[in-house]
């Protein structure tokens, strides 16, 4: 079942879709419109099940699910499936895991993680620059280590 966000417990479970590029202003309602469905309809055999889903930046599709819900296979294959039908929708690739979110400046970079390892190397970002850690696993981290430092991250090997 859908819940607001801030009714989730700081250990509940938490994924995390990068979007190849930014949502257009005129995608961004039907998608969340869409995220809400899933997450509504996405364990409906469980009555104590409680999800949320936040849109973040424009570009992040972050699901949450209460620490205590017990999801199967079958549920993770759920969101998968739903989020491949987001990537033929909308063009996009959410799924890549090789790939570095930073900000620059007021705006959030995407890049192949070869690519970043270059524009460090030509001093292009620094150790201040702010990443973002798509692979935190709780709402907890969400809120206090998503966006940090590459010399907070496991980013900073690179350095």
């Amino acid at each position: 079942m859908f819940v607001d966000y801030s009714t989730l417990s700081e250990e509940s479970k938490v994924w995390i879709y990068p979007s190849s590029r930014k949502f257009y202003p005129q995608e961004i309602e039907g998608l969340k419109e869409k995220l809400q469905i899933f997450v509504d309809q996405w364990k409906t055999d469980d009555a104590d099940f409680k999800a949320s889903f936040q849109f973040l930046h424009n570009r992040f599709i972050v699901f949450l699910a209460e620490e205590n819900s017990e999801l199967t296979n079958a549920d993770l294959d759920a969101q998968v499936a739903f989020v491949l039908q987001l990537q033929q929708e909308y063009e996009i690739e959410l799924l890549d895991k090789m790939n570095v979110c930073f900000k620059q400046g007021e705006y959030t970079q995407y890049k192949e993680l070869k690519d970043f390892k270059k524009l460090i190397k030509n001093k292009a970002v620094t150790g201040k620059t702010i990443i973002f850690d798509n692979l935190i696993q709780t709402k907890f981290e969400l809120e206090n280590y998503w966006e940090v430092p590459i010399t907070d991250s496991w980013y900073n090997r690179f350095l």
